[in-house]
């Protein structure tokens, strides 16, 4: 976390804060309670709350962590059987906790009996494969997450209306269905709603990029679930900017746990589930990347400085993520629903290809002001110059763009960083791949060239049967055995509530039932 807050009141770098500093923060804020942060196996922040009356006690806590059970964290990759972990603050995460009054909160690694870093973890599967990564490419890979969610409330309780007019104000200014893109309010009305989360987040971890509407946009939701069923639907994305990939999966599980609960205080749902309605934009999480040298500082690498093209490690990278994006959908596509997203002309890839700001294409190359630097002065008068030029620099990225809602986070970017390791260090093959699978234009507009590209899976059963056949390359890079059988297996229990033959049994209105239950039965998941 970039803490900008604590860091000001401390005056130093995430790297410097001390256990001491911590216990300082305690006393002159007057901290009652510390809040053990982590995410579960389903990317949920959980939390152990320790009172800090007693100095002693919260000094040695804060030294030596306090022991939880892991089959009940982890289950399925840690056995009952030699369950107990140690809970280990990492003092760098510390923040004050957003919605409790003189709290500490503070993210933890976990360490098995012998006190090493307990490899089940996620967190440390990704650290391991990232380190892996730094070693055998002598790059780093940082990425950034685009959030995407639906916020669902009841238009007759706007929060931001007085009680008097809000009947009518429900029905004045209304959005329209997908076209509510950066719309703003009065015809955004969880706008409001969006700023606190922005607010928040931004705060904590320094590295929110920007926040905006996105096109989804519901009148009357159709559900057999009472919670949602006959509401409106606003969608909103909030972006990150590039950081090492480790931070990255603290700042978006983070992120997810800040906006359901912003929602859940205004009156309203937030969900990421993969697709909430037929006709409707579905939710993705897609994941720029960017290789940059292992200097200090460090250098984007991902354009060639003479031509101003692509680079070799670039392409590398390109054809790696295309060569593992089948079995990548295991991690980032990990229910039923993820699969009724992933269809033509909604924004969702269903074909293994990449092109340069193609939001058809699998991977995306989008904009990256290569060669080019304040573009200000091309929209304001600067011929009485006060202001120092800012130099032209590469921010150039790679977009994966079939992730979404039901991400595992933290392991889908240990399953990136083996990806992209493996396209790295497979260069002469991956380099082919990527000049193989390279498109221009809307590849939906073209049936036969269409039809030519691989695709992804369409199931959980298809996903978990490449990831079986590609799981040797993963395990390489770091990532369990255990943790990919777990996979393996939730994908086929996954499977097995939902086949396409079933459906074409069903009559229409059984199918239009059958699809809302499914669609909406991970309203809350991940």
């Amino acid at each position: 976390m970039s803490n900008p807050v604590l860091h000001q009141h401390l005056r130093k770098e995430r790297n410097e804060i001390s256990r001491d500093d911590l216990i300082k923060i305690i006393k002159e804020f007057e901290i009652c309670q510390m809040s053990f942060l982590y995410s579960g196996l389903d990317g949920k922040i959980k939390e152990l709350k320790i009172p800090t009356h007693d100095r002693k006690y919260a000094d040695m806590v804060l030294a030596q962590g306090e022991r939880i059970d892991g089959s009940s964290i982890f289950k399925g990759v840690i056995d009952t059987g030699n369950s107990d972990l140690y809970i280990v603050p990492i003092y760098k995460t510390a923040f004050f906790h957003p919605f409790e009054q003189n709290t500490l909160a503070v993210f933890c690694n976990f360490l098995d009996r012998s006190g090493e870093l307990c490899m089940a973890v996620p967190e440390n599967v990704l650290a391991r494969t990232a380190a892996n990564f730094r070693e055998r490419t002598k790059l780093n890979l940082n990425a950034l997450g685009e959030l995407e969610f639906y916020l669902i409330y009841d238009p007759t309780i706007l929060t931001d209306v007085p009680s008097e007019y809000k009947s009518a104000a429900s029905k004045i200014f209304m959005g329209k269905s997908q076209r509510n893109y950066h719309q703003s309010y009065p015809y955004n009305k969880q706008a409001m709603i969006l700023n606190s989360m922005l607010s928040l987040i931004s705060s904590i971890t320094g590295a929110v990029k920007y926040a905006h509407a996105e096109v989804g946009c519901i009148e009357g939701l159709k559900s057999n679930l009472a919670e949602i069923n006959g509401k409106n639907c606003e969608q909103f994305e909030i972006e990150f900017l590039p950081r090492p990939i480790e931070d990255m999966a603290h700042y978006l599980n983070l992120a997810k746990w800040i906006i359901r609960t912003v929602a859940y205080r205004f009156g309203s749902v937030a969900t990421f589930t993969p697709k909430i309605q037929d006709g409707h934009a579905g939710t993705g999480m897609h994941v720029h990347l960017e290789l940059t040298t292992l200097t200090t500082p460090a250098q984007n690498v991902m354009v060639n400085r003479h031509s101003g093209k692509l680079s070799e490690e670039s392409l590398a990278l390109i054809g790696g993520l295309a060569q593992m994006a089948p079995s990548l959908t295991a991690f980032g596509n990990t229910v039923a629903s993820s699969y009724w997203r992933l269809v033509a002309n909604q924004e969702a890839p269903t074909r293994i290809c990449w092109s340069e700001q193609n939001r058809s294409a699998l991977i995306r190359v989008p904009l990256g002001w290569s060669n080019l630097g304040n573009l200000a002065e091309k929209v304001n008068d600067l011929s009485v110059r006060t202001e120092t030029p800012t130099h032209a620099s590469s921010r150039q990225t790679v977009e994966l763009r079939s992730p979404d809602g039901s991400a595992m986070i933290t392991l889908l970017l240990a399953g990136i960083c083996a990806a992209a390791e493996h396209g790295l260090c497979n260069r002469e093959q991956s380099l082919e791949l990527a000049k193989k699978l390279h498109v221009t234009g809307n590849i939906f507009n073209n049936g036969d060239y269409l039809h030519s590209l691989p695709s992804l899976p369409a199931s959980c059963q298809e996903s978990a049967e490449v990831l079986q056949r590609d799981r040797g390359i993963y395990e390489r890079a770091g990532i369990p055995t255990k943790t990919i059988d777990y996979l393996i297996q939730h994908l086929k229990e996954e499977a097995t509530l939902f086949t396409r033959d079933h459906l074409q049994k069903l009559s229409t209105e059984e199918q239009k039932k059958f699809t809302r239950d499914i669609l909406h039965k991970d309203l809350h998941a991940q």
